[in-house]
């Protein structure tokens, strides 16, 4: 997997296309990622004893990894990823347009 828990994402296909956001969390198993502020389900929960009022909760929808692509720390533009090698022989991911690591 190209991208990771704690990444900023650009979505590049679908109703939230444009919005960018942070990555909460990665389901490798069904290729798929929970982004902050995209792709919002509308849930309507009756009344519990943990939530005595009820109504309509908003979360965010897991959405295909494929309609999102990494944004670079450094340039500030979405892009591909790449495989670079440090010093100490440690992998890193790198930014196809500038470079840099995305890591950091």
């Amino acid at each position: 997997m190209r991208i990771k828990k704690g990444d900023t994402v650009e979505v590049i296909s679908g109703k939230d296309r444009g919005k960018r956001g942070k990555v909460l969390k990665v389901e490798p198993k069904t290729n798929r990622v929970i982004v902050e502020d995209v792709n919002i389900i509308h849930r309507h929960m009756r009344p519990t004893q943990d939530m005595p009022q009820g109504g309509i909760i908003k979360n965010e929808g897991p959405i295909h990894i494929s309609n999102v692509q990494p944004v670079c720390p450094s340039c500030d533009e979405k892009t591909r990823v790449g495989v670079g090698y440090l010093d100490d022989g440690k992998k890193v991911r790198i930014c196809k347009k500038c470079g840099e690591d995305i890591d950091k």
